[in-house]
Protein backbone atom coordinates (compact mmCIF):
# COMPACT_ATOMS: atom_id res chain seq x y z
CA UNK A 1 0.00 0.00 0.00
CA UNK A 2 1.74 3.30 -1.30
CA UNK A 3 1.62 6.69 1.26
CA UNK A 4 -2.07 8.01 0.20
CA UNK A 5 -5.02 9.00 1.70
CA UNK A 6 -6.44 6.29 1.97
CA UNK A 7 -3.07 4.80 4.53
CA UNK A 8 -2.91 8.08 6.29
CA UNK A 9 -7.08 7.47 7.21
CA UNK A 10 -5.85 3.97 8.34
CA UNK A 11 -2.93 5.19 10.21
CA UNK A 12 -5.04 8.26 11.76
CA UNK A 13 -7.53 5.40 13.36
CA UNK A 14 -4.32 3.26 14.87
CA UNK A 15 -3.45 6.20 16.55
CA UNK A 16 -6.24 6.86 18.04
CA UNK A 17 -6.21 5.64 21.54
CA UNK A 18 -8.72 3.25 22.38
CA UNK A 19 -10.47 2.90 18.73
CA UNK A 20 -10.17 -0.76 17.72
CA UNK A 21 -11.86 -3.16 15.64
CA UNK A 22 -14.28 -3.84 18.62
CA UNK A 23 -15.16 -0.72 18.79
CA UNK A 24 -15.45 0.51 15.73
CA UNK A 25 -17.20 -2.42 14.85
CA UNK A 26 -20.14 -1.34 17.35
CA UNK A 27 -20.48 1.99 15.17
CA UNK A 28 -22.38 -0.73 12.82
CA UNK A 29 -20.00 0.54 9.34
CA UNK A 30 -18.49 -1.88 6.82
CA UNK A 31 -14.87 -2.01 7.50
CA UNK A 32 -14.45 -0.70 3.84
CA UNK A 33 -16.13 2.57 5.33
CA UNK A 34 -13.69 2.67 8.11
CA UNK A 35 -10.75 4.99 6.18
CA UNK A 36 -13.63 7.77 5.78
CA UNK A 37 -13.99 8.62 9.54
CA UNK A 38 -11.52 10.92 10.33
CA UNK A 39 -12.96 13.15 7.18
CA UNK A 40 -15.82 13.18 9.06
CA UNK A 41 -16.92 16.13 11.51
CA UNK A 42 -16.77 16.11 15.10
CA UNK A 43 -20.46 16.53 15.62
CA UNK A 44 -20.75 13.28 13.02
CA UNK A 45 -18.17 11.54 15.06
CA UNK A 46 -19.99 12.32 18.52
CA UNK A 47 -23.45 11.05 17.06
CA UNK A 48 -21.80 7.96 16.22
CA UNK A 49 -21.05 7.20 19.52
CA UNK A 50 -17.04 8.73 19.36
CA UNK A 51 -15.99 9.85 22.69
CA UNK A 52 -14.02 13.56 22.19
CA UNK A 53 -10.71 12.15 23.07
CA UNK A 54 -11.39 9.71 19.96
CA UNK A 55 -12.29 12.46 17.58
CA UNK A 56 -9.29 14.46 18.63
CA UNK A 57 -6.75 12.28 17.74
CA UNK A 58 -8.67 11.49 14.08
CA UNK A 59 -8.73 14.76 13.34
CA UNK A 60 -5.30 15.99 14.71
CA UNK A 61 -3.30 13.09 15.30
CA UNK A 62 0.62 13.28 16.84
CA UNK A 63 2.84 14.11 14.08
CA UNK A 64 5.65 12.45 15.43
CA UNK A 65 3.73 9.74 15.47
CA UNK A 66 1.93 9.13 11.90
CA UNK A 67 5.64 10.51 10.51
CA UNK A 68 7.52 7.72 12.00
CA UNK A 69 5.16 5.69 10.33
CA UNK A 70 5.49 6.78 7.53
CA UNK A 71 9.39 7.02 7.28
CA UNK A 72 9.30 3.31 8.59
CA UNK A 73 7.40 2.46 5.85
CA UNK A 74 9.17 3.89 3.34
CA UNK A 75 12.15 1.80 3.75
CA UNK A 76 12.08 -1.45 1.31
CA UNK A 77 10.69 -4.29 2.76
CA UNK A 78 8.43 -2.81 5.26
CA UNK A 79 4.70 -3.22 4.28
CA UNK A 80 1.30 -2.35 6.10
CA UNK A 81 -1.75 -4.37 5.60
CA UNK A 82 -5.18 -2.99 6.98
CA UNK A 83 -7.88 -5.48 8.23
CA UNK A 84 -9.18 -5.22 4.77
CA UNK A 85 -6.34 -6.23 2.79
CA UNK A 86 -6.90 -9.65 0.95
CA UNK A 87 -2.93 -10.77 2.58
CA UNK A 88 -4.53 -9.92 5.69
CA UNK A 89 -3.94 -13.21 7.40
CA UNK A 90 -7.73 -14.93 7.09
CA UNK A 91 -7.74 -16.96 10.07
CA UNK A 92 -6.72 -13.48 12.19
CA UNK A 93 -9.55 -11.72 10.75
CA UNK A 94 -12.04 -14.23 11.82
CA UNK A 95 -11.56 -13.11 15.91
CA UNK A 96 -13.09 -10.54 17.88
CA UNK A 97 -11.41 -7.45 18.13
CA UNK A 98 -9.01 -8.61 15.64
CA UNK A 99 -6.04 -5.73 14.61
CA UNK A 100 -6.81 -2.81 12.70
CA UNK A 101 -3.19 -3.09 10.86
CA UNK A 102 -0.16 -5.20 10.63
CA UNK A 103 2.86 -3.48 10.32
CA UNK A 104 5.15 -6.62 8.11
CA UNK A 105 9.08 -6.56 7.30
CA UNK A 106 9.73 -9.27 5.17
CA UNK A 107 7.36 -11.29 2.82
CA UNK A 108 3.59 -10.58 3.23
CA UNK A 109 2.36 -13.40 1.28
CA UNK A 110 3.51 -15.70 3.92
CA UNK A 111 0.78 -14.47 6.33
CA UNK A 112 -1.63 -16.56 4.39
CA UNK A 113 -0.32 -19.45 4.57
CA UNK A 114 -1.34 -22.03 6.74
CA UNK A 115 0.32 -21.29 9.83
CA UNK A 116 1.13 -23.46 13.07
CA UNK A 117 2.28 -21.79 16.58
CA UNK A 118 4.89 -23.05 18.94
CA UNK A 119 5.19 -21.37 21.90
CA UNK A 120 7.08 -22.08 25.46
CA UNK A 121 8.93 -21.30 28.20
CA UNK A 122 11.92 -18.78 27.87
CA UNK A 123 13.80 -21.03 30.67
CA UNK A 124 13.59 -23.64 28.03
CA UNK A 125 15.30 -26.97 29.85
CA UNK A 126 17.79 -29.17 27.11
CA UNK A 127 14.97 -31.44 26.37
CA UNK A 128 12.57 -28.91 25.61
CA UNK A 129 14.85 -27.64 23.17
CA UNK A 130 15.64 -30.18 21.76
CA UNK A 131 11.67 -31.18 21.40
CA UNK A 132 11.28 -27.41 19.85
CA UNK A 133 13.89 -28.16 17.09
CA UNK A 134 12.00 -31.81 16.51
CA UNK A 135 8.66 -30.21 15.70
CA UNK A 136 9.42 -26.76 14.29
CA UNK A 137 11.79 -28.93 11.66
CA UNK A 138 9.54 -31.82 11.08
CA UNK A 139 6.33 -29.67 10.59
CA UNK A 140 8.14 -26.84 8.40
CA UNK A 141 9.13 -29.57 6.13
CA UNK A 142 5.42 -30.65 6.22
CA UNK A 143 3.92 -27.22 4.76
CA UNK A 144 3.36 -25.17 8.31
CA UNK A 145 4.72 -21.46 8.62
CA UNK A 146 6.13 -21.74 11.74
CA UNK A 147 4.98 -18.82 13.72
CA UNK A 148 6.17 -17.78 18.03
CA UNK A 149 6.46 -14.87 19.33
CA UNK A 150 10.93 -14.58 19.15
CA UNK A 151 11.26 -14.80 22.78
CA UNK A 152 13.94 -16.15 24.40
CA UNK A 153 13.92 -20.50 24.56
CA UNK A 154 11.10 -22.26 22.56
CA UNK A 155 10.33 -19.43 20.54
CA UNK A 156 13.52 -18.60 19.36
CA UNK A 157 14.36 -22.49 18.98
CA UNK A 158 11.72 -22.72 16.81
CA UNK A 159 11.66 -19.62 14.06
CA UNK A 160 15.89 -21.30 14.13
CA UNK A 161 14.52 -24.42 13.18
CA UNK A 162 12.17 -23.61 10.52
CA UNK A 163 14.62 -22.07 8.43
CA UNK A 164 17.07 -24.60 8.81
CA UNK A 165 14.58 -27.09 7.48
CA UNK A 166 13.98 -24.70 4.75
CA UNK A 167 11.16 -23.48 5.51
CA UNK A 168 9.34 -20.08 6.68
CA UNK A 169 8.64 -18.70 9.88
CA UNK A 170 6.60 -15.41 11.01
CA UNK A 171 7.42 -13.94 13.87
CA UNK A 172 5.23 -11.24 16.05
CA UNK A 173 6.52 -8.44 18.12
CA UNK A 174 5.27 -7.12 21.16
CA UNK A 175 6.84 -4.07 20.25
CA UNK A 176 6.62 -1.37 17.20
CA UNK A 177 8.14 -2.90 14.22
CA UNK A 178 11.29 -0.46 14.91
CA UNK A 179 12.11 -2.57 17.61
CA UNK A 180 13.48 -6.37 18.28
CA UNK A 181 12.72 -7.65 21.91
CA UNK A 182 14.49 -9.23 23.14
CA UNK A 183 17.84 -7.09 21.54
CA UNK A 184 19.55 -10.35 21.61
CA UNK A 185 17.53 -11.35 19.04
CA UNK A 186 18.07 -8.94 16.70
CA UNK A 187 20.57 -11.56 14.20
CA UNK A 188 17.65 -13.80 14.43
CA UNK A 189 15.17 -11.47 13.49
CA UNK A 190 17.12 -10.54 10.10
CA UNK A 191 16.90 -14.31 9.13
CA UNK A 192 13.52 -14.67 10.11
CA UNK A 193 12.65 -11.57 7.33
CA UNK A 194 14.73 -13.97 5.03
CA UNK A 195 12.65 -16.12 5.58
CA UNK A 196 9.40 -15.24 6.61
CA UNK A 197 7.99 -12.02 8.19
CA UNK A 198 8.63 -10.24 11.18
CA UNK A 199 5.25 -8.41 12.02
CA UNK A 200 3.45 -6.24 14.57
CA UNK A 201 0.02 -4.76 15.25
CA UNK A 202 1.92 -1.83 17.27
CA UNK A 203 3.00 1.57 15.53
CA UNK A 204 6.99 2.33 14.86
CA UNK A 205 8.61 3.56 18.35
CA UNK A 206 6.48 2.20 20.81
CA UNK A 207 8.75 -0.02 22.98
CA UNK A 208 8.23 -3.11 25.25
CA UNK A 209 5.58 -2.83 27.85
CA UNK A 210 3.83 -6.07 30.07
CA UNK A 211 0.77 -5.32 28.47
CA UNK A 212 1.67 -5.61 25.03
CA UNK A 213 2.20 -9.23 25.40
CA UNK A 214 -0.87 -10.79 25.66
CA UNK A 215 -1.74 -8.94 22.78
CA UNK A 216 0.75 -10.38 20.84
CA UNK A 217 -0.29 -13.46 21.90
CA UNK A 218 -3.81 -13.11 20.55
CA UNK A 219 -2.29 -12.77 16.98
CA UNK A 220 -0.17 -15.69 17.27
CA UNK A 221 -2.78 -17.85 18.19
CA UNK A 222 -4.92 -15.88 16.35
CA UNK A 223 -3.35 -16.56 12.98
CA UNK A 224 -2.55 -20.16 13.35
CA UNK A 225 -4.56 -23.48 13.17
CA UNK A 226 -3.22 -24.46 15.95
CA UNK A 227 -1.13 -23.76 19.02
CA UNK A 228 2.38 -26.47 20.07
CA UNK A 229 3.14 -25.55 23.64
CA UNK A 230 6.44 -27.34 24.48
CA UNK A 231 7.27 -26.31 28.04
CA UNK A 232 5.66 -24.25 30.58
CA UNK A 233 5.71 -23.19 33.72
CA UNK A 234 2.92 -22.62 35.93
CA UNK A 235 2.92 -18.97 35.70
CA UNK A 236 3.98 -19.17 31.64
CA UNK A 237 3.24 -16.75 29.11
CA UNK A 238 2.57 -19.55 26.81
CA UNK A 239 -0.64 -20.61 28.79
CA UNK A 240 -2.31 -17.63 28.45
CA UNK A 241 -1.55 -17.73 24.33
CA UNK A 242 -2.99 -21.58 24.66
CA UNK A 243 -5.62 -20.15 26.13
CA UNK A 244 -6.77 -17.74 23.94
CA UNK A 245 -6.42 -20.20 21.13
CA UNK A 246 -9.03 -22.69 22.74
CA UNK A 247 -11.59 -19.01 23.19
CA UNK A 248 -10.87 -18.82 19.20
CA UNK A 249 -11.66 -22.47 18.22
CA UNK A 250 -8.22 -23.35 17.60
CA UNK A 251 -6.37 -26.81 18.19
CA UNK A 252 -4.18 -26.64 21.34
CA UNK A 253 -1.35 -29.33 21.81
CA UNK A 254 0.95 -30.10 24.30
CA UNK A 255 4.30 -32.17 24.75
CA UNK A 256 4.52 -33.87 28.34
CA UNK A 257 7.19 -33.86 30.31
CA UNK A 258 8.96 -35.55 33.71
CA UNK A 259 6.74 -34.77 36.30
CA UNK A 260 9.48 -33.85 38.62
CA UNK A 261 10.33 -30.95 35.72
CA UNK A 262 8.76 -27.22 36.65
CA UNK A 263 8.77 -26.41 32.97
CA UNK A 264 6.68 -29.29 32.21
CA UNK A 265 3.59 -28.71 34.79
CA UNK A 266 1.81 -26.08 32.61
CA UNK A 267 1.82 -28.39 29.63
CA UNK A 268 0.23 -31.13 32.27
CA UNK A 269 -2.68 -28.52 33.46
CA UNK A 270 -3.37 -27.87 29.44
CA UNK A 271 -3.70 -31.29 29.10
CA UNK A 272 -5.68 -31.92 32.12
CA UNK A 273 -7.86 -29.17 30.54
CA UNK A 274 -8.55 -30.87 27.14
CA UNK A 275 -5.53 -30.07 25.32
CA UNK A 276 -4.41 -32.92 22.93
CA UNK A 277 -1.20 -34.72 24.02
CA UNK A 278 1.22 -35.07 21.51
CA UNK A 279 4.23 -37.25 21.19
CA UNK A 280 5.50 -36.82 17.46
CA UNK A 281 4.85 -33.99 14.70
CA UNK A 282 2.82 -36.63 12.72
CA UNK A 283 -0.05 -36.55 15.84
CA UNK A 284 -0.17 -32.79 15.50
CA UNK A 285 -0.27 -32.97 11.35
CA UNK A 286 -3.07 -35.40 11.78
CA UNK A 287 -5.44 -33.67 13.81
CA UNK A 288 -4.53 -30.56 12.05
CA UNK A 289 -5.55 -32.55 8.36
CA UNK A 290 -9.24 -31.67 8.51
CA UNK A 291 -9.01 -27.73 9.56
CA UNK A 292 -6.76 -27.23 6.98
CA UNK A 293 -9.00 -28.83 4.60
CA UNK A 294 -12.05 -26.15 6.16
CA UNK A 295 -9.46 -23.26 5.69
CA UNK A 296 -8.48 -24.07 2.03
CA UNK A 297 -12.95 -24.61 0.99
CA UNK A 298 -13.21 -20.90 2.73
CA UNK A 299 -10.63 -19.58 0.56
CA UNK A 300 -11.45 -21.30 -2.60
CA UNK A 301 -14.31 -18.69 -2.86
CA UNK A 302 -11.27 -16.12 -3.22
CA UNK A 303 -10.51 -17.57 -6.65
CA UNK A 304 -11.78 -15.56 -10.08
CA UNK A 305 -14.65 -16.87 -11.43
CA UNK A 306 -13.75 -18.79 -14.40
CA UNK A 307 -13.72 -17.40 -18.20
CA UNK A 308 -16.09 -18.12 -20.61
CA UNK A 309 -13.93 -20.90 -22.45
CA UNK A 310 -13.37 -22.37 -18.82
CA UNK A 311 -17.05 -22.61 -18.12
CA UNK A 312 -17.53 -24.15 -21.14
CA UNK A 313 -14.98 -27.20 -20.96
CA UNK A 314 -17.15 -27.87 -17.32
CA UNK A 315 -19.72 -29.18 -19.08
CA UNK A 316 -17.85 -31.48 -19.97
CA UNK A 317 -17.83 -32.45 -16.50
CA UNK A 318 -19.39 -34.65 -14.55
CA UNK A 319 -22.86 -33.63 -13.30
CA UNK A 320 -22.10 -33.98 -9.93
CA UNK A 321 -18.76 -32.38 -10.03
CA UNK A 322 -18.07 -29.48 -7.37
CA UNK A 323 -16.47 -26.46 -7.72
CA UNK A 324 -13.70 -27.28 -5.26
CA UNK A 325 -12.93 -30.69 -7.13
CA UNK A 326 -12.19 -28.36 -10.26
CA UNK A 327 -10.41 -26.19 -8.04
CA UNK A 328 -7.67 -29.04 -7.04
CA UNK A 329 -7.80 -30.71 -10.73
CA UNK A 330 -6.49 -26.89 -11.75
CA UNK A 331 -4.08 -26.54 -9.19
CA UNK A 332 -2.10 -30.51 -9.56
CA UNK A 333 -2.41 -29.44 -13.38
CA UNK A 334 -0.06 -26.20 -12.50
CA UNK A 335 1.76 -27.88 -9.83
CA UNK A 336 3.20 -30.62 -12.23
CA UNK A 337 5.49 -33.94 -11.20
CA UNK A 338 8.31 -31.62 -11.20
CA UNK A 339 9.55 -29.59 -8.04
CA UNK A 340 8.16 -26.34 -8.70
CA UNK A 341 8.39 -22.91 -6.83
CA UNK A 342 4.74 -21.75 -5.63
CA UNK A 343 5.09 -18.33 -7.20
CA UNK A 344 4.95 -20.23 -10.35
CA UNK A 345 2.21 -22.69 -9.96
CA UNK A 346 0.26 -19.61 -8.72
CA UNK A 347 0.85 -17.95 -12.14
CA UNK A 348 0.31 -21.10 -13.98
CA UNK A 349 -2.96 -21.62 -11.55
CA UNK A 350 -4.35 -18.18 -12.07
CA UNK A 351 -5.65 -18.49 -8.41
CA UNK A 352 -4.90 -16.18 -5.67
CA UNK A 353 -2.09 -17.16 -3.19
CA UNK A 354 -4.52 -17.60 -0.43
CA UNK A 355 -6.46 -20.16 -1.60
CA UNK A 356 -3.18 -22.24 -3.31
CA UNK A 357 -1.10 -21.40 0.26
CA UNK A 358 -3.76 -23.88 1.97
CA UNK A 359 -4.69 -26.01 -1.14
CA UNK A 360 -1.06 -27.57 -1.36
CA UNK A 361 -1.08 -27.92 2.54
CA UNK A 362 -4.06 -29.77 2.35
CA UNK A 363 -3.25 -31.79 -0.84
CA UNK A 364 0.11 -32.54 0.84
CA UNK A 365 -1.61 -33.54 4.36
CA UNK A 366 -3.69 -35.92 1.58
CA UNK A 367 -0.19 -36.86 0.28
CA UNK A 368 -1.38 -35.70 -3.39
CA UNK A 369 1.89 -33.43 -3.65
CA UNK A 370 5.15 -33.22 -1.75
CA UNK A 371 6.95 -30.15 -0.40
CA UNK A 372 10.40 -29.42 -0.87
CA UNK A 373 12.94 -27.41 0.33
CA UNK A 374 12.86 -23.21 -0.83
CA UNK A 375 8.98 -23.89 -1.06
CA UNK A 376 8.35 -26.18 -4.18
CA UNK A 377 6.06 -28.57 -4.54
CA UNK A 378 5.70 -31.77 -6.91
CA UNK A 379 2.96 -34.37 -7.39
CA UNK A 380 3.38 -37.52 -5.94
CA UNK A 381 0.88 -39.00 -8.01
Amino acid sequence: MGVDADLNSWLRLLLAPGLGAGTLDRLELQPEDWPDLPARTAPELKQLGLNTAIVRALHNPAPDRLQACLDWLAIPGHHVLTITDPLYPPLLRRIDDAPLLLFVNGDVEVLVRPQLAIVGSRNVTAGGREHAREFAYTLSRAGFVITSGLALGVDGAAHKAAIEAGGLTVAVGGTGPDQVYPARHRDLAHRIVDNGAVISSFAPGVGPRPSHFPARNRIISGMSLGVLVVEAGEQSGSLITARLAGEQGREVFAIPGSIRNPMARGCHRLIRQGAKLVETPQEVVEELQPLSQELADSLISLIDRPSSAQAESSLCEPPNAQPGDRQVQRLLEAVGFDPTPIDDIIERSQMPTQAVSSMLLMLELEGQVNAHAGGRYSRSR
